[in-house]
């Protein structure tokens, strides 16, 4: 009994040890995938509805404005607080960053605001006819509403804007004006040119996978090999080499024209088809190693199987070969619409203003406006247009299961 009660302790310890060994393995995965998804992730969704520039150059107002209920013009003490912190914003040079804050949602705000900063050592009790005398914007509801509204640390400005929607002071929330309604149609543009490259990819990239799949040894080594070269040049280069391609005196239209087919260089660069032919360039092999990796493990003789059944060629392909390849070509495809959607560098060096995807706009805001809240809230929209896509990708491709089985 007692050798039995040691074995069974040393079993026990044993199966302990496994298990600290497999999660001590687990960790660095897990830390992995907090430090460079989870919390960046988090980071872009708090930064989308978090602001606080008029709360930290402004404190006490926001304060104040917290209590205010918007029905009628702040009371004296509230026009006091507001030329002290503009008095002292002012004197900390940290007015600008509110002001620019103030004017995302009403326009006209930036300059009321420094204009009264730079006047508000001059500004003297009764402070609210002081202020109201200097500028008489300072006596219209709308700019204080839009100030208590700032005064919070968060808002809904910035998700709401970047769905062309617009709060207005008094509450309502309504279309933004058509010459601002920009990110919808961006968005628009993304999804169109992201599908139109993956239609693209697919049609190349099917017939080649398929031969790579039905060729020898060597072939195969060699058409793989093809493929992969793209991976060994950065995506700047490529993208560099299709601008001297496709340009008005580039290797292209020479050729076009050396051969008769054109009498002058055809628009191929600067447009959507220039976008259009380097993308899928690029993405290219995204979709074929997918649909060859699921091709390689369908058996050959299926196909001979079916046609000595009777079945003509493209019935046994499109009856027997070609579902057994739609995971594939649904991994390939999400592949590339998810990699295409946020392209930046190709459509910026090769297509025109027109043909700019939204992750332009992202790059503009964090570059040159340095407004982390719209480029933050741009990055949400792209990335909930991803997680849709996969969801019904997902959904597609398990009811196709399910109707299998």
């Amino acid at each position: 009994i007692g050798s039995d009660c040691k074995s069974s302790g040393d079993m026990a310890r044993r199966d302990r040890n496994v298990a600290m060994s497999r999660v001590f393995l687990i960790i660095p995965v897990i830390a992995f995938n907090i430090v460079f998804f989870v919390f960046p992730l988090s980071l872009v969704i708090l930064m989308s509805v978090r602001d606080t520039k008029f709360a930290d150059a402004m404190p006490g107002t926001a304060l104040a404005l917290s209590d205010w209920k918007g029905e009628a013009l702040p009371s004296e003490e509230i026009y006091g607080i507001l030329v002290m912190d503009l008095r002292e914003a002012t004197r900390s040079r940290i007015l600008p960053g509110a002001a620019q804050r103030l004017n995302y949602e009403l326009p006209g705000f930036n300059s009321l605001l420094i204009n009264t900063g730079r006047k508000a050592e001059t500004l003297s009790p009764p402070y609210r006819e002081s202020v109201i005398a200097f500028d008489a914007r300072w006596a219209n509801l709308d700019y204080w509403r839009v100030a208590a509204s700032a005064s919070s640390s968060y808002t809904t400005y910035f998700l709401l804007a970047s769905l062309d929607l617009k709060r207005q002071p008094d509450g309502e929330i309504e279309r933004a004006p058509d010459d601002k309604r920009v990110y919808i149609a961006t968005l628009g543009r993304t999804l169109w040119i992201s599908v139109a490259v993956t239609l693209l990819c697919l049609l190349l990239g099917y017939p080649m996978a398929f031969l790579i799949s039905v060729s020898t040894s060597n072939i195969r080594t060699f058409l793989i090999g093809c493929v992969m070269v793209p991976f060994w040049m950065s995506l700047l280069v490529r993208t560099s080499a299709w601008v001297v391609l496709l340009q008005k005196n580039g290797l292209v239209n020479d050729s076009l024209q050396w051969l008769g087919i054109t009498d002058e260089p055809l628009p191929l660069i600067f447009n959507r088809s220039g976008v259009y032919v380097a993308m899928s360039h690029i993405l290219l092999p995204f979709m074929i190693l997918p649909i060859y990796s699921v091709m390689q493990g369908i058996k050959k003789d299926q196909l001979r199987a079916a046609a000595s059944l009777g079945a003509r060629p493209t019935a046994a392909f499109l009856s027997v070969y070609l579902p057994q390849t739609l995971p594939g070509v649904a991994a390939g495809a999400l592949l590339v619409f998810i990699m295409s959607i946020g392209f930046y560098v190709t459509p910026a060096l090769v297509g025109s203003g027109s043909d700019q995807m939204l992750s332009y706009l992202i790059a503009q805001f964090t570059t040159q406006n340095a407004n982390w809240g719209m480029a933050s809230s741009l990055a949400l929209l792209l990335m909930l247009t991803v997680v849709v896509a996969f969801v019904v990708v997902e959904r597609l491709t398990g009811a196709r299961k399910s109707s299998v089985a």
